[in-house]
């Protein structure tokens, strides 16, 4: 059984949480509000832990950061001490919010948040991956009609090892998903989150995964 903490409270965080530990691992959710937090969750989930963020990030093997991207890189720097040594597994989108809400440009154009986080944490194992994707496909991606894809960057490969075992814990075959290599392809990934709204406008809110077929 791995410790796992999830930094965030949000729709993304919940469901990771839920379905990490219903395969076996002890998931605690990091919040700035950790009380208030905690019996929400005490009702919905009590086998899921609630603390503050600073604890999470500490007393986790493994991080995952479902925060908004657009903030991330602050919240996360203050975590450097705690990060330290740790996997850091990062499935947020870093953009700019359009005039209905949406994503907009990204935040970081040129580069990538995986990129600013591993250059900002360097003790840290950052990957990327499940940006790519609505929510619900994260935990549950045969539930599409069509094989998605999970897409890895990061610069040590023991650490996306070991995350791709987490994603078979999700569901995840390993043909679908796709090492892209190291941490700078992780601008790759995040860049495909612009197309997401333009589908969204015409298509409403649907699962979805932008996926490479062959």
């Amino acid at each position: 059984m791995t410790s796992i903490g999830i930094l965030g409270t949000g729709r993304v965080a919940a469901n990771l949480a839920g379905k990490l530990t219903a395969t076996g691992h002890h998931v605690t959710l990091g919040s700035r509000n950790p009380e208030t937090t905690a019996a929400v969750v005490a009702a919905a989930a009590p086998r899921i832990a609630v603390a503050d963020q600073h604890t999470t990030a500490r007393t986790a093997d493994i991080v995952i950061n479902a925060t908004p991207g657009h903030s991330t890189l602050d919240r996360l720097t203050d975590l450097h001490t705690e990060l330290t040594g740790k996997i850091l597994i990062d499935v947020s989108n870093a953009t700019h919010d359009a005039r209905d809400g949406l994503p907009g440009d990204l935040c970081y154009p040129g580069s990538s948040l995986a990129e600013k986080l591993q250059a900002a944490l360097p003790d840290t194992h950052v990957v990327k991956t499940l940006n790519t994707m609505l929510f619900t496909v994260m935990t549950a991606p045969d539930t599409l009609t069509t094989p998605p894809t999970a897409y890895l960057s990061g610069n040590n490969q023991h650490a996306k090892t070991t995350v791709t075992g987490l994603l078979a814990d999700l569901g995840w075959q390993p043909t679908w998903i796709e090492d892209l290599g190291d941490i700078t392809t992780a601008r790759a990934a995040e860049a495909m989150i612009l197309i997401v709204p333009h589908i969204m406008r015409r298509h409403g809110v649907q699962p979805f995964a932008i996926s490479l077929t062959r």
